[in-house]
């Protein structure tokens, strides 16, 4: 192109010089005739011709001056950044937003002064096919050039070159072959190439162009990504080898059809049939002098860093990309729809939960990115549908607190309602979340039967002014309900199973995630569970979330998942880039967006911290005199594992056994139950309704016991000096609470008629209001002082064991061998005759002493 433009604008130059000349022809002709007659005009005549040829050769220069510059600037507008700058000047890391491949430097034009020749300009990328005859030099550097100033990714090479079987110049280019960037074909190779270009071709016509867009080019300024890479053949020969007739036809379709489908060939050798989309350059004339080739370290850098690209990935797109324009402008009466990420085709690709998928299982390997796609699927959620369309409970399992950002003080997140986190040692919590969407189903079909509808929309159709957003409930490493063996396990997968099955009607929708493969074999054994489980997710890596045989997931690079809303199915598969949507900056920004925004009467949601201890609640004021004198008193022990944020309870009314126990050697978790028992009970009577004495037999418990008898004035303390005298007068006029810290310490000053009194107000202090709430180290101990191993121990209705086993717990139990309890951290198992069929896992208040 350029040397076309040079050639026209010198001709024009030319043609005014020749004008010039034939001037000063005719003016030397005009002298001859007037030679003898006037010498003197003779001599003003060749003056003047002098004068008009040497302007006519200053404008020639000039005006050729103006077209190099205009045309320097034309080729440098035209082949920007690395197609046109010279290698020496490359910055492998540096690209220009502009560059493209469709024009490339090869060299210079015609005779260069000083190396500031024109440059020499080629069509390649969807422009033409390249006839060379030019050495492996020039052609790594048009290669070079094509692939830097391409997508990492989108440009594919195959180089035929038998004679030097993948060496010599162009060998540098082999960093590219671990992407798939670059194969290299010897003898034979021709043919299965030729072959399998046109059948590319023929399947982009088919299923990419699909005859809307005239070529790939076209498509992809339409959409604005190209949906399939370029591919680029090389064929090098020294001229011996002669085609056969099936190859010279494959050829000259690949001619014909192959840039409209992106696929371009570069020849030597090998010639390429007449064809206007054929640009045929020599590079051994005067012409052309082209470029240095490219340093092998250059090639070699270059390679590598894009190769390294190419496996890496490419980028995730935009976390605004999730978001709507509008804030909370969708109804989820039908079901709940939003964008996860970009798909192959460049649309955004929806994950839906309705009647039809109805549940979403996920699964990736740990740092395949699941809490990535979680905190995604969130946003887009939560942007789209308003705290009254769609509320959240989120439970993770695992050592962590992917969750706690979306209950922080102030900017929570006002769709959700439960956050659990770091419960990997609460099962507990988890059934009591399936339980309490198990009680919402029964009251969704309840209300949908009372309106004769079918599922959720008519429901909320027949009920507009109801309260009927859909639930999701996202369970992070699920497994850990399905892994042991016992009744929390037998109960939870009822639950699942019975959610899974009915909760679609009831816009009740289960998220289960795991980067353990044990977690989804869990699921396989119980086919009637995952069947339900639809829509399916899986990230790189990730195994048996698919179909069995559906191996997409071990394809796809990082910051991809494949999404399946076909239980599997290997022809359902959409593969998607995710977002980064992990980042806090960008969470926080639309959360508290999400927060301004809230209706008045949201209330932040529940948060449950399996490695937090809950701090001792602020209490109402105490309630009428006679109120207590009726139901009794309420001791707080410590904090249930529930949905609600609830505290385990103990009535101390007039009912037998009205007295607790506290088994165990933890002395700060015992100290804390008896605290927090006291503290509540003190703050139940006024002055003068309640007696409080306060008994310590071990030093590590004073600072407690003393803290205790400090808060609740006018409360009696005792020790080993005056022990005894406690329980020789324990009957009161009023309620009368006994704190004993560490009792068997304390044996050797009550042994013989101290125990013999303390198990007769065991027997017949709750009677008449009194009742001992007291700390024993072990059950044996506790035994020995209630009379040895035939001791009856019915007088004590209610108990807390710290860090003793189940077993041991045999004589304060109903059933034999005692209840399933295996001592926890931070953990304690409540049992009250009055209330409990099966024991109740609590976690003690820190109470400050």
């Amino acid at each position: 192109m350029v040397r076309r433009e040079l050639a026209e604008a010198r001709w024009a130059a030319r043609g005014r010089v020749n004008e010039a000349l034939a001037a000063r022809q005719a003016a030397v002709a005009q002298l001859e005739s007037v030679r003898r007659s006037a010498p003197s005009r003779k001599l003003a005549l060749q003056a003047t011709l002098d004068e008009a040829y040497r302007e006519a050769q200053a404008r020639l220069h000039r005006e050729t001056a103006a077209v190099h510059v205009a045309l320097a600037e034309r080729a440098a507008d035209i082949a920007k950044g690395r197609a046109g700058s010279p290698f020496a000047t490359w910055r492998t890391a540096e690209r220009c937003p502009d560059e493209n491949a469709s024009m490339l430097r090869i060299g210079t034009l015609g005779k260069r002064r000083n190396g500031d020749g024109l440059p020499a300009l080629v069509p390649l990328l969807d422009q033409a096919h390249l006839q060379l005859d030019g050495n492996d030099g020039v052609i790594g550097g048009l290669l070079l050039r094509a692939l830097a100033c391409t997508q990492p990714g989108t440009l594919r090479i195959t180089l035929y070159d038998p004679g030097q079987l993948g060496g010599g110049a162009l060998a540098g280019f082999a960093p590219l072959a671990p992407a798939g960037l670059v194969n290299f074909l010897g003898p034979g190779g021709l043919t299965p190439l030729l072959d399998e270009l046109v059948e590319h071709i023929r399947r982009i016509n088919e299923n990419v162009l699909c005859g809307v867009h005239a070529n790939l080019a076209e498509l992809a300024a339409h959409t604005g990504r190209r949906p399939e890479p370029w591919r680029l053949a090389v064929l090098l020969d020294d001229g011996s080898t002669e085609l056969t007739g099936a190859q010279r036809a494959q050829l000259d379709r690949i001619v014909r059809t192959g840039i409209a489908a992106g696929v371009h060939l570069i020849c030597r050798g090998i010639d390429l049939p007449d064809d206007g989309c054929v640009e045929r350059v020599s590079t051994t004339g005067a012409d052309i002098r082209p470029d240095p080739p490219p340093s092998p370290t250059l090639v070699t850098s270059v390679c590598k860093e894009l190769a390294e690209q190419v496996i890496a990935g490419p980028p995730p797109v935009p976390f605004e990309a999730l978001l709507p324009e509008t804030l909370w402008s969708e109804s989820s009466a039908h079901a709940l729809r939003a964008p996860i990420g970009e798909g192959t085709d460049g649309r955004m690709v929806e994950l839906v939960l309705g009647d039809d998928p109805p549940h979403a299982l996920i699964g990736g390997p740990s740092g395949s990115g699941k809490t990535n796609l979680l905190y995604a699927w969130l946003a887009a959620l939560t942007s789209r549908y308003a705290p009254s369309e769609v509320e959240l409970h989120l439970l993770d399992f695992k050592e962590g607190v992917s969750f706690a950002r979306f209950a922080r003080g102030t900017g929570w997140l006002p769709q959700a309602r439960l956050i659990g986190v770091n419960v990997n040692g609460d099962g507990e919590f988890g059934l009591a979340l399936l339980r309490h969407l198990s009680q919402e189903l029964k009251r969704r079909a309840a209300a949908a039967k009372t309106h004769g509808a079918a599922k959720l929309s008519e429901l909320r159709a027949e009920d507009p002014q109801g309260h009927w957003p859909r639930i999701v409930a996202v369970i992070d490493e699920f497994q850990a309900l399905l892994g042991a063996r016992d009744a929390i396990t037998t109960e939870a997968v009822a639950l699942l199973e019975d959610l899974a099955r009915r909760g679609r009607s009831q816009g009740i929708h289960l998220v289960l995630a795991s980067q353990d493969v044990a977690g989804i074999e869990a699921l396989w054994g119980r086919s009637g569970l995952i069947s339900q489980f639809t829509l399916r997710i899986a990230l790189p890596k990730a195994r048996r979330v698919l179909a069995e045989t559906n191996l997409a997931a071990e394809l796809i690079p990082r910051c991809h998942a494949v999404v399946n809303a076909d239980s599997g199915v290997p022809s359902a598969n959409m593969v998607v880039r995710l977002p980064d949507a992990g980042d806090r900056a960008h969470w926080t920004a639309l959360q508290d967006q999400l927060w301004q925004a809230r209706p008045d009467g949201c209330e932040p949601p529940r948060l449950f911290d399996g490695d937090a201890t809950p701090l001792f609640p602020l209490l109402p004021p105490p309630p009428p005199p006679d109120a207590l004198t009726k139901v009794g008193a309420v001791a707080l022990l410590g904090e249930t594992i529930s949905v609600a944020e609830r505290p385990a309870t103990l009535r101390l009314n007039r009912a037998p056994g009205r007295h607790l126990v506290v088994l165990g050697s933890q002395t700060e978790q015992a100290c804390s139950v008896l605290l927090a028992a006291g503290l509540s009970l003190a703050k139940q009577h006024f002055e003068g309704t309640g007696r409080f004495s306060i008994a310590c037999f071990d030093e590590d418990a004073v600072p407690a016991a003393k803290s205790l008898h400090i808060a609740i004035p006018r409360s009696a303390w005792f020790d080993h000096h005056n022990a005894l005298e406690l329980f020789e007068n324990w009957q009161s006029e009023v309620p009368h609470y006994i704190f004993g810290f560490a009792m068997d310490a304390g044996s050797s000053v009550l042994s013989g008629r101290g125990h013999e009194l303390m198990r007769a107000l065991l027997a017949k202090g709750a009677e008449q209001r009194v009742h001992l709430l007291a700390w024993w180290r072990s059950v044996a101990r506790l035994r020995d002082d209630m009379g040895g191993i035939g001791a009856r121990l019915d007088g004590i209705g209610a108990w807390v064991a710290l860090d003793v086993h189940g077993q041991e717990l045999s004589p304060l139990y109903p059933q034999p061998g005692g209840p399933a309890w295996h001592p926890r951290p931070q953990r304690a198992l409540l049992f009250d005759r009055a209330v409990h069929q099966k024991p109740e896992i609590i976690i003690p208040y820190e109470v400050a002493p």
